[in-house]
């Protein structure tokens, strides 16, 4: 069959399994399995595709309809207009977290560290925005790691990054400083975690929920900010859309002043953030 065909088999299946938009995804898909960029798909359509390419195509296409995201399926997510390597041991970056890249590139840094770095998106796209700078990168997931490395070699900025593996500030060397702290921490509550959406669980579930409150990744980042932030460095969170004032309180009985909330794109609630120097709202 040809490229067209494929795709309005495609496209139907994932209408009839209630995919959001079948089309786009069917493309995304196609595009993958034949090796071209998806905005040249339409040129090589009228062309035949493979039995192996037919058969590829229609695995991936049933393993959407059954929710897998679509990042899964050809192993690729964009962030901030870079590629990044994704796997299921990975939390997908999303459009939301560049609220942390906007915010952190507001000002200088020159030595970052991202605490639950995953992809390692957040890290790397700051270093790759700020050739000059150096940083670290932790994770409890060994698996997480390894996928962040890949990205790092990819990004050629893998000279630039250290990895360290544990929880939080366990990975990071005592005494060790840093003027840029970042940090995308699993925030849901375990009670909210029913109502995700089905491509959500598909996600590592230690990346999306601390099985409490929704709060304890960040009690332990507040609490071991000031230890790992040099003079007037900075601490840049995601929170969910109604953290906002409870992240915001935990900053300042941390310590850390001009504690601010900054809104996503959409203007929900997306970003906390807060310095080692004297507090103003005092």
């Amino acid at each position: 069959m040809t490229g067209t065909q494929a795709l309005i088999q495609a496209v139907a299946r994932l209408r009839e399994a209630g995919i959001e938009d079948p089309a786009r995804d069917a493309r995304r898909i196609m595009a993958h399995i034949l090796g071209v960029a998806p905005g040249r798909l339409t040129l090589v359509l009228p062309d035949l595709i493979t039995d192996t390419q037919s058969d590829e195509m229609a695995a991936l296409i049933e393993r959407r309809a059954q929710r897998e995201p679509v990042s899964h399926l050809i192993g690729i997510r964009a962030f901030f207009g870079r590629d990044f390597r994704v796997s299921a041991a990975v939390l997908d970056p999303r459009p939301e977290t560049e609220t942390i890249i906007t915010q952190a590139l507001g000002e200088s840094f020159s030595r970052v560290l991202d605490l639950g770095t995953g992809s390692g998106c957040i890290i790397l796209t700051l270093l790759a925005e700020h050739a000059d700078a150096t940083g670290s990168g932790t994770d409890l997931s060994a698996d997480a790691l390894s996928v962040a490395q890949e990205n790092a070699a990819h990004l050629s900025v893998k000279d630039r990054v250290t990895w360290g593996h544990g929880p939080w500030f366990d990975a990071v060397r005592s005494g060790q400083l840093f003027d840029l702290i970042v940090s995308n921490p699993p925030y849901i509550a375990a009670d909210e975690m029913a109502g995700l959406a089905p491509e959500l669980m598909f996600e590592p579930r230690i990346a999306l929920t601390d099985e409490a409150d929704g709060l304890t990744a960040y009690r332990a980042i507040a609490a071991g900010a000031l230890a790992h932030l040099t003079p007037q460095g900075r601490l840049i969170v995601e929170i969910g859309p109604t953290q906002g004032a409870a992240v915001a309180e935990l900053f300042r009985a941390a310590g850390l002043g001009n504690v601010a909330i900054h809104p996503d794109l959409d203007g929900r609630d997306r970003v906390v953030s807060g310095a080692n120097l004297p507090r103003t709202d005092l």
